[in-house]
C-alpha cells in the first residue's frame, strides 16, 4: 500500500484548487507582477472584464511599451501606475473605419505624479484573409497594436 505524504503547505495549496475557480489564481499571479522601469500595470479589472488570455497578453506587453514610450520620449524612469478596465475589439470581419477596418480600443486610467487621469486609446484593425485561421494569434497583434497606442498617449502626457 503507497501513502501519500503532503506538507501543510501543499494540502492548502491543494485544497484552495480545488475551492477557487482559475480566474483567482490569474488574478493574484498577474497582481503580483513587478513594476517594470517604474511602470506598474493592474490588469486586475481587465481579468474580470475580458478574461484570459487577454488580461495576461495586456500584462506582459504593456510594462514594456509603456518604459520604451517613457524613454524615447526623455522621460525614462518615471514613475506610472496604469489599470486596464476594458480592451474592446471590434468584429473580425472588418466594419464601416476606414478602407473596411474596425476600431479596437483600450480604456483604463493612468496615475502619474499622484494625479490620476483616465486615457482611451485605439487603434484600427485591417482584417486579412488568414485570420480566421488564426484568431488567436490575429487577436494578440490586435491587443500588441493597442498597448502601443496606449504607451504612446502616456509619453504625450495625453
Amino acid at each position: 500500500m503507497s501513502a501519500i505524504l503532503l506538507t501543510r503547505r501543499a494540502a492548502i495549496f491543494s485544497l484552495a484548487a480545488v475551492t477557487m475557480p482559475p480566474a483567482a489564481f490569474a488574478r493574484s499571479s498577474l497582481a503580483r507582477r513587478a513594476p517594470i522601469g517604474g511602470v506598474a500595470v493592474d490588469v486586475g479589472p481587465l481579468l474580470e472584464n475580458s478574461g484570459e488570455p487577454t488580461a495576461s497578453w495586456v500584462a506582459r506587453t504593456l510594462p514594456a511599451a509603456i518604459s520604451e514610450a517613457l524613454a524615447s520620449s526623455g522621460q525614462a524612469g518615471t514613475p506610472v501606475s496604469v489599470r486596464i478596465d476594458y480592451v474592446l475589439l471590434g468584429p473580425n470581419s472588418g466594419a464601416g473605419g476606414p478602407a473596411g477596418s474596425t476600431q479596437d480600443q483600450m480604456i483604463g486610467v493612468v496615475t502619474s505624479g499622484g494625479v490620476e487621469r483616465p486615457l482611451r486609446a485605439s487603434a484600427y484593425y485591417y482584417p486579412a484573409s488568414s485570420d480566421p485561421a488564426m484568431i488567436e494569434q490575429s487577436n494578440y497583434n490586435r491587443v500588441f497594436q493597442l498597448c502601443q497606442a496606449f504607451a504612446s498617449w502616456i509619453a504625450k502626457g495625453y
